[in-house]
């Protein structure tokens, strides 16, 4: 297939930039909030903190994640950097894959679940046990995401690691 050319690999690196700042961004947002807020009044106040949490998974965090991996892929595959030549790409595509599984297959419904919790029980849901240990695994496993985002950013401005060694494929 035909490589595209510099405004090409300029479009897409920016689509890709911008798609981190969401998924980063989002990500930080979501894992701050509960440190800065004050503690909820009332049911209302955190049944809205939820919805508020909610919002930034699905509307900021889903869909830069999203971008990242896709605008990845493109860069990836149009441009001369390829799928494997870099062993700081091989990491960089495994951990970006399993960042978004775990992100969608374990933080989410951590995410997902409180909302209708603190709709019901209002300000009880703070005692609840199923809201609390969602509540906290959910912080706990959110901040570790974000310190992988973090270290995405990082491997990608640092390329770490040394190309990879051709294969006959490569040659």
């Amino acid at each position: 297939m035909k490589k595209i050319g510099a405004n090409g690999q300029k479009t897409l690196k920016t689509l890709h930039l911008i798609t981190i700042c969401l998924w980063l961004g989002g990500a930080v947002a979501i894992n701050i909030m509960p440190l800065v807020m004050a503690p909820a009044q009332s049911g209302g106040e955190l049944f809205g903190y939820d919805l508020a949490r909610k919002f930034l998974d699905d509307f900021i965090i889903i869909p830069g994640a999203m971008g990242c991996l896709l605008t990845g892929l493109f860069i990836c595959w149009l441009t001369p950097w390829g799928f494997f030549k870099h062993r700081w790409l091989v990491v960089k595509w495994a951990l970006t894959i399993a960042s978004i599984l775990f992100g969608a297959l374990v933080i989410g419904p951590f995410i997902n679940d409180q909302p209708p919790i603190s709709a019901e029980l209002g300000l009880e849901a703070l005692t609840d046990a199923v809201y609390a240990a969602n509540f906290s695994q959910g912080l706990i496993l959110g901040f570790l995401q974000t310190l992988v985002i973090i270290f995405l950013v990082v491997i990608s401005v640092l390329k770490p690691w040394r190309r990879r060694a051709a294969t006959g494929s490569e040659a």
